[in-house]
């Protein structure tokens, strides 16, 4: 299926598509409350070469988050028998998300963390996988998010080794 702007914005389902991007959008909201009061994170541990400032995370974040929602908007609206199965990864991608968080800056865990990372990175590729067979525009939106979660692991695991 080949997806332009124009023919999305002519067949766009309003109301759904704000839901579907609200619900990534209402995960990182969730996930700055309850660890607001964790962020100095990076000002007491040893932070690993290649560490981006701090103030790069948010705004990361906020366009992959983004894109989460245009991706799972894109596989709701198109008519495929595997359309509840991507949904349900996608759902599954999200709580694995927003628990990497718990781990990391609240409880401090890097090697849980890192852990708990790795299999993110797994869902988020077979979620890709299940995306492409719906919506190939949908799974390229998410190449960006699969490799900042494997930088993501880069750092967890600097982190880890470092402290």
């Amino acid at each position: 299926m080949e997806l332009s702007i124009k023919k999305f914005i002519n067949e766009l389902k309003f109301k759904p598509f704000v839901i579907f991007l609200a619900i990534p959008f209402a995960v990182q909201l969730l996930s700055y409350f309850i660890t607001k009061g964790s962020m100095d994170i990076y000002d007491r541990v040893n932070i690993p070469p290649l560490s981006p400032p701090s103030w790069l995370f948010p705004v990361v974040w906020t366009i992959l988050f983004g894109l989460m929602g245009i991706s799972s908007y894109l596989v709701w609206n198109e008519d495929s028998s595997y359309t509840k199965e991507a949904l349900g990864i996608y759902g599954i991608q999200l709580v694995f998300n927003l628990c990497w968080n718990v781990f990391f800056f609240v409880m401090e865990t890097f090697l849980v963390s890192l852990i708990w990372l790795v299999g993110l990175l797994i869902l988020i590729i077979i979620m890709i996988a299940a995306f492409r067979r719906i919506s190939p525009v949908a799974a390229y939106l998410q190449i960006p998010y699969a490799l900042w979660v494997a930088f993501a692991c880069y750092l967890n695991a600097g982190i880890y080794y470092l402290n």
